[in-house]
């Protein structure tokens, strides 16, 4: 597994090694491990979403909303 770090929107992704290597280019660059850990370690309220693409898996780190709290009377 590689991490991926998109050059323009700034995203984090782990794929495995073949896929990594074609899509290493203009738009995505190797990070360190450490790097994407410390982002999705970051914050509990963030969850982690495996999505599957060419044959090999990716993991996007995405942002949950928080619960609307209404005032009480």
């Amino acid at each position: 597994m590689k991490c991926l770090k998109n050059v323009n929107s700034g995203t984090i992704i782990r794929v495995d090694d073949k896929q990594a290597h074609q899509m290493v280019g203009n738009q995505w660059k190797f990070v360190s491990k450490s790097e994407w850990k410390n982002l999705v370690t970051e914050s509990p309220k963030e969850n982690i979403e495996v999505r599957h693409d060419m044959g090999g898996s990716y993991e996007i780190k995405k942002e949950k909303r928080k619960p609307v709290k209404k005032e009480q009377k």
